[in-house]
């Protein structure tokens, strides 16, 4: 068995690590709730970056149903970014290449 040279594993690790870093910078996500009423947009970071609200939703004067649809809005957000770079990860982690590591 090959062992590989930890030198080279690191550089490997902090290669992914930044092309990891790059693609949350990248990412951006949207999501809404009730039927679109409420839209938001996050990015990778999970940093709000918009929220739009229909105005059909400010007219009914129920501030708790806004509340509750801005709430499940972002939340769904958050989810779609954690499942994009989940995603991305897997497909970085495909990529690295350890001699002796995955093979027998």
């Amino acid at each position: 068995m090959n062992v590989p040279n930890m030198q080279q594993i690191l550089k490997q690790a902090q290669k992914m690590q930044e092309q990891l870093q790059k693609q949350m910078e990248d990412l951006v996500v949207e999501a809404s709730a009730g039927g679109g009423m409420v839209s938001v947009r996050m990015n990778g970071q999970k940093l709000l970056l918009s929220v739009a609200i229909d105005p059909e939703a400010l007219n009914a004067n129920d501030r708790e149903m806004v509340q509750d649809l801005v709430l499940a809005a972002v939340n769904e957000a958050g989810r779609k970014v954690d499942e994009q770079l989940q995603g991305q990860m897997g497909s970085l982690a495909g990529g690295l290449k350890i001699p002796g590591l995955f093979e027998s």
